[in-house]
């Protein structure tokens, strides 16, 4: 039996899909110590280019090629952790490139930590042959992922991403795993993270567990998505109304404040942080430019929402 199952959730991303897996062909760890299960969208994808990505005889450990249920990344997760032969899971997006010790790191970690409450918090950094834009490296800031605060090996369950992320499998069961109704896609992870630290789940960050993200994210692409993650927030805030809505706040503010002009934004957001005084000015009138740009879609969403 494997010590390790790795679930890939993907959709439509077939040329990077097999990138994903030949980097994890390349790893130390002994490959018979894992299974891969990448999770597709027979509906709205082609599983047979799914297939022609995953090329399961060429690889050098056991590959299956599973197929949703229910729309959404939940449900896909779902899927593959259900289906998981291995007592370990390794939840990892389709478009991240593996360092050769990820699987090593994280088993090291969890043989070291076998208590069933403890889970490990990989780290993802841009692709190095990706022209990372200021816009992505706001991105870093909180609003997609949030290493930067992150100091030591504790996190807390807000930094539950499952896009480099290892738990044991008995935990999941007793969480019942991802909403797949209430949560399909967006707070996905904050909603399953919240319910198993109710469970007493330890989140340990290794900084050497490490993926590179390859996509190129763009301020358009995030137009579409801060329309999905409007919804998926009004209902996070519904369920738990002791927390503060997080994006529609910091997008109301933004919105509220003197409109920064495109060319300002762009400018200050390519001023690098290090630099003295304008470093920190540059990065705050960024984040404001970012926000408004980013706020018409939400919030027209989030009204849809309300009214629903």
């Amino acid at each position: 039996m494997p010590e390790l199952s790795v679930v890939i959730p993907t959709f439509r991303r077939h040329e990077v899909l097999a990138r994903t897996l030949d980097a994890l062909d390349r790893q130390t760890a002994g490959l018979t110590s894992l299974e891969v299960l990448v999770v597709d969208d027979a509906q709205e994808d082609d599983p047979d280019a799914v297939a022609r990505a995953v090329d399961a005889e060429r690889r050098p450990y056991p590959v299956r090629q599973l197929h949703r249920e229910r729309p959404g990344v939940s449900a896909a997760r779902n899927a593959g952790w259900r289906a998981a032969a291995a007592p370990l899971v390794l939840f990892l997006g389709d478009d991240m490139l593996s360092s050769p010790t990820l699987v090593a790191e994280h088993l090291d970690w969890h043989r070291r930590h076998p208590e069933a409450e403890v889970a490990v918090l990989g780290h993802v950094s841009w692709a190095r042959e990706l022209r990372v834009t200021g816009f992505m490296r706001w991105l870093e800031d909180g609003i997609q992922f949030d290493y930067s605060t992150l100091e030591g090996s504790e996190a807390s369950w807000t930094h539950f991403y499952a896009s480099n992320l290892s738990i044991k499998r008995a935990l999941l069961d007793r969480s019942g795993g991802f909403d797949e109704e209430r949560f399909p896609f967006g707070y996905e992870d904050l909603d399953l993270g919240r319910r198993l630290a109710d469970l007493g789940m330890r989140l340990l960050y290794v900084r050497e567990a490490e993926v590179e993200h390859l996509h190129l994210s763009t301020l358009e692409d995030w137009r579409g998505r801060m329309r999905v993650v409007a919804g998926a927030e009004r209902r996070w805030v519904e369920l738990h109304p002791e927390l503060t809505p997080w994006f529609h706040d910091r997008l109301a503010e933004a919105a509220a404040r003197r409109r920064v002009p495109r060319a300002l934004g762009d400018l200050a957001a390519r001023v690098p942080r290090q630099v003295p005084v304008l470093g920190r000015r540059g990065r705050a009138l960024a984040d404001t430019y970012f926000l408004q740009q980013l706020a018409p879609d939400f919030m027209s969403a989030w009204g849809r929402t309300e009214a629903r």
